[in-house]
């Protein structure tokens, strides 16, 4: 069943790691505490992108739950990435709204299935 997912969980983990190299950047800035919502919300996407391709790979029934809230958090993510300027908040911010998007697709076709 796992394959039917394969476009999104590669999303999820491509966003993760985007997530925890900004997370990461953001620590090497000079105002951190001006990152802090941004660091945040970056740890948050990753750990719940991470889950949600956990999910779809057993096949999980809460998938199309669970990939709603992963899209909600990894919009969030990037539209507070967006509003900053360095690469990595950039680069994150882009990852972001493609997994949003392909978790979203995922869920409406997974609650579809149910």
């Amino acid at each position: 069943m796992h394959q039917q997912f394969a476009s999104c969980i590669e999303a999820c983990y491509r966003c993760a790691a985007a997530c925890d190299h900004c997370a990461s950047a953001c620590l090497q800035e000079h105002n951190v505490k001006d990152m802090a919502r941004c660091i945040a919300l970056d740890m948050d996407c990753a750990d719940i992108c991470r889950m949600a391709a956990a999910y779809m790979a057993r096949g999980s029934e809460q998938v199309a739950s669970v990939c709603q809230l992963c899209a909600d958090i990894c919009e969030a993510c990037g539209t507070e990435c967006a509003r900053h300027s360095m690469d990595h908040c950039q680069a994150c911010a882009q990852a972001c709204k493609q997994c949003a998007d392909e978790c979203r697709r995922m869920a409406k076709s997974a609650a579809a299935m149910l």
